[in-house]
């Protein structure tokens, strides 16, 4: 019918030969999800780009889950509250690996402009960030490219034991992931506090409540 679609003069003989970790890198990059999931005026950016005349939907993202259960790509788009901030880890909390985190902005990377007690100096004081765009607002453009620069670096993570012996070549954190800080572990009433959230995995939320409550910002 004249309507070939060119795969056949990169496939003459009709097999493809690749690998495991690439098809599934492959697969992963082209069908991410989006949270939906706006803070302040870098989210009206996000949502022109997922409209007709940006069309994030040509990237495999044109759904943005309205659950975190569905959702394997965070755009934090606007400044973070140090009020938003245990709310933005329980949603990253809530969304299944493989996950990303896209820093929208000036304000989300660094807290741009609003220099005080407020606002949390960079989202990733919150959770791990895998890609930043600059910008106050950046348009829907800059978007687009960090998102396919995004593609790129997923196109080449490692699996299984490649994957393995990276993390093990990272330096170690201060304090691992769901380990027991040493300012809660000899005061009482904060090791009491951090026990019962460890047996609801909520010991993170615990950690920004109470740093949130030693510099006098209320969380209700």
């Amino acid at each position: 019918m004249g309507l070939d679609m060119g795969i056949e003069e990169k496939l003459p003989s009709g097999v493809l030969l690749t690998t495991v970790e690439a098809l599934a890198n492959w697969t992963r990059k082209a069908s991410l999800w989006p949270a939906t999931f706006g803070l302040a005026c870098c989210a009206i950016e996000m949502m022109t780009t997922g409209a007709a005349r940006y069309d994030s939907g040509r990237m495999g993202m044109e759904v943005f889950r309205p659950s975190p259960r569905q959702a394997d790509l965070m755009i934090v788009a606007g400044r973070v509250s140090q009020k938003m901030a245990p709310v933005l880890r329980q949603i990253y909390d809530q969304m299944p690996e493989p996950k990303w985190v896209l820093s929208m902005g000036v304000c989300a990377t660094s807290g741009g402009m609003f220099n005080n007690y407020a606002i949390v100096q960079g989202v990733d004081h919150v959770v791990p960030v895998d890609i930043y765009l600059p910008g106050c607002p950046p348009r829907p453009e800059m978007l687009l490219d960090t998102i396919l620069r995004l593609h790129d670096k997923i196109l080449h993570e490692p699996l299984g034991d490649k994957r393995r012996e990276q993390q093990e070549a990272k330096e170690p954190p201060l304090v691992k992931p769901g380990e027991m800080p040493s300012s809660y572990f000899f005061n009482k009433k904060k090791k009491k506090q951090w026990l019962e959230a460890a047996k609801t995995g909520t010991t993170e939320q615990l950690r920004i409540k109470n740093w949130m409550a030693e510099r006098g910002v209320k969380v209700d």
